[in-house]
C-alpha cells in the first residue's frame, strides 16, 4: 500500500520518488492538446504542486473538464520539473476524481477583500492568506505548550462554565437551563435556585482564578483555552469568543512575571520565523511590509519598562491631541498604547503599577495604597497583548478590595479560603492569542486570525 504524501514533503524532496499518492484540491488548471497542468494544494503548504496529466489517461476528457476547487487523488511519480518556477512536478499515472466543484465556486484566481471572505468564512481557509494564517496559528499553539512544558509548567483544563466574575466587569454570557417561557421570578428577579446549577452561571472570562488554586499546589501551571466576554465592542481588536494563554506561578513577584511575559513573546515570534517563514513572507510582502522590522525590534533587545505614572507623563507632554484625554487614574486607550510603542519608544513596552481603581480586585495592593502590582505588555501595531499582575495573597486586604468593588464574598469563598493555608506570593498573566496572531501576521483585524469570529450581531458558521 502506498502511503499518502503531503505536498509540503514533496516540495522539499531531495531526490525523485517513483511511487507517490497525493490527495488535494485543484487551485488552477491549464490545458493543452495533449497535457493538462493541474496546480494541486492539500493545505500543507503555501505553494502548489504541479501535476501533469497526459491524454493517455482513460479519464482525460473528465480531467480537462475539472473546475477550481475539485478534489483529486493522484498516483504517479515525482520528477524534476521541465518548466520554470518549480523544482519538482508530479507525473500522473492515475487520476481519481473525488468530487467536482460547482462552477460557481466563489474563490476564483484573484484577490478577494477581507470583508467578502468573512461572509464565506467556511471557505476562506482555502485561500493563500487564510491558509497561511491558520497554519501559523496551529504552529504557535504547539509552541505555547512546548514553551511551558520545557519550563516545568503543568497544563490545567480550567472550567468553561463559572459562577465567578474574574474581572468584576459583569460583561458575561449567562448559561441557563431554564425554559425561556417559564422563567421563575421571586421578588422581581430571576430565581436561579431553580436553575441547573442552583445559582447564576456564566461562560468564563478567564481561567485565572482556577489556575491560582493549582499554582498553590503544583507550583507553576498554565491554561490555554477559550474565554468569553459579552462586551458590545465592534472594533478590530475585539471578539466575543477568544483564546487566552494564562500562566500562574507560585513564589513569583511582579518582576518575575514581567520577565516571563517578555520571554514568551520573544519565543513565539522567533518560533514563527523558524517554523513558518514561508507563510510569514506572504504577510511581509502583501499585508505589512514592516513586519520583519517589527520582529527585529522584538528580538534584538529587552523591552522598555516604565510605570503607569511615567507613561501618563510621557503622553501628557507629547503634544499630541488624543481622542481620549490622558490623566492619572484613567485607563490607557489603544491610541495611547500605540503612541508609546510606535512613536515614542518604537518597540514593545511593559507598563506596571496601575491605579487600583482601574484594575480588578485580585491584584496586589502596593505599599503606596494607591496602585496595584499590575502590568501590561504593549506591542507596536496592536497595543496591549498581555495583561497580568502579582496576586493579592493577604486575605484581609483581598476582602477589603472586594468590598470596594461591590463583590459578593460568598461567591468567592473558596478563593478567599485559599489564602488561609500556606499562602505565598504568586503572579500570572493572560496573553490574548488572537492578538499574538495579529502581531506575527500583521493582520489588522482580529476577525481574520480566528477561524469563525463571534462578534455582536454575528454568529454564522
Amino acid at each position: 500500500m502506498i502511503k499518502r504524501t503531503k505536498v509540503l514533503e514533496l516540495l522539499r524532496a531531495e531526490a525523485p520518488i517513483d511511487k507517490i499518492l497525493l490527495k488535494g484540491w485543484v487551485r488552477t488548471k491549464r490545458d493543452s492538446k495533449t497535457f493538462s497542468f493541474l496546480e494541486l494544494n492539500d493545505g500543507s503548504s503555501l505553494a502548489n504542486l504541479q501535476v501533469i496529466a497526459d491524454s493517455s489517461l482513460d479519464n482525460y476528457a473528465e480531467i480537462t473538464a475539472l473546475t477550481t476547487g475539485s478534489a483529486l487523488e493522484i498516483r504517479g511519480s515525482l520528477a524534476p520539473s521541465q518548466g520554470k518556477g518549480q523544482k519538482w512536478e508530479v507525473l500522473a499515472e492515475n487520476v481519481t476524481i473525488v468530487s467536482v466543484a460547482d462552477g460557481a465556486y466563489p474563490l476564483q484566481k484573484k484577490r478577494h477583500t477581507d470583508d467578502f471572505l468573512r461572509g464565506i468564512a467556511h471557505l476562506r481557509p482555502r485561500t493563500n492568506k487564510y491558509g497561511a494564517v491558520f497554519r501559523i496559528r496551529s504552529e504557535l499553539s504547539f509552541a505555547i505548550h512546548k514553551f511551558f512544558r520545557d519550563k516545568g509548567f503543568r497544563y490545567l483544563h480550567s472550567p468553561i462554565i463559572t459562577g465567578s466574575d474574574c474581572e468584576g466587569a459583569g460583561d458575561m454570557f449567562r448559561v441557563t437551563a431554564l425554559n425561556p417561557g417559564e422563567i421563575p421570578v421571586s421578588g422581581g428577579i430571576i430565581d436561579y435556585s431553580q436553575d441547573f446549577f442552583g445559582q447564576e452561571a456564566s461562560l468564563t472570562v478567564s481561567g485565572q482564578l482556577s489556575a491560582e488554586m493549582f499554582a498553590l499546589a503544583l507550583g507553576d501551571v498554565y491554561t490555554f483555552g477559550p474565554t468569553f466576554r459579552a462586551e458590545n465592542s465592534n472594533t478590530s481588536r475585539h471578539v466575543a469568543e477568544f483564546w487566552m494563554v494564562e500562566p500562574e506561578m507560585a513564589f513569583c513577584d511582579l518582576e518575575e512575571d514581567m520577565d516571563l511575559a517578555e520571554e514568551l513573546v520573544q519565543f513565539l515570534v522567533a518560533c514563527a520565523m523558524d517554523e513558518c517563514m514561508e507563510d510569514i513572507t506572504l504577510f511581509a510582502k502583501f499585508v505589512n511590509k514592516e513586519l520583519l522590522t517589527v520582529f527585529d525590534n522584538i528580538l534584538s533587545s529587552p523591552f522598555i519598562r516604565i510605570t503607569y505614572e511615567e507613561a501618563v507623563n510621557i503622553l501628557c507632554k507629547s503634544g499630541v491631541s488624543f481622542e481620549f484625554k490622558v490623566a492619572f487614574g484613567s485607563d490607557l486607550q489603544s491610541e495611547h498604547e500605540r503612541y508609546l510603542t510606535e512613536k515614542y519608544f518604537k518597540k514593545p513596552v511593559i507598563i506596571y503599577n496601575y491605579p487600583k481603581e482601574i484594575k480588578p480586585f485580585y491584584m496586589r495592593l502596593n505599599n503606596d495604597n494607591r496602585t496595584v502590582a499590575a502590568m501590561d505588555l504593549l506591542v507596536p501595531g496592536i497595543g496591549e497583548i498581555i495583561g497580568g499582575s502579582q496576586r493579592e495573597e493577604r486575605a484581609g486586604t483581598l476582602k477589603k478590595r472586594m468590598v470596594e468593588m461591590n463583590l459578593d464574598e460568598k461567591k468567592y469563598w473558596w478563593y478567599i479560603d485559599s489564602r488561609k493555608y500556606g499562602t505565598v506570593p504568586h503572579s500570572g498573566f493572560g496573553l490574548g492569542f488572537e492578538r499574538l496572531m495579529m502581531l506575527v501576521t500583521g493582520v489588522a483585524n482580529i476577525r481574520d486570525v480566528i477561524p469563525f469570529p463571534r462578534t455582536p450581531g454575528s454568529i454564522e458558521f
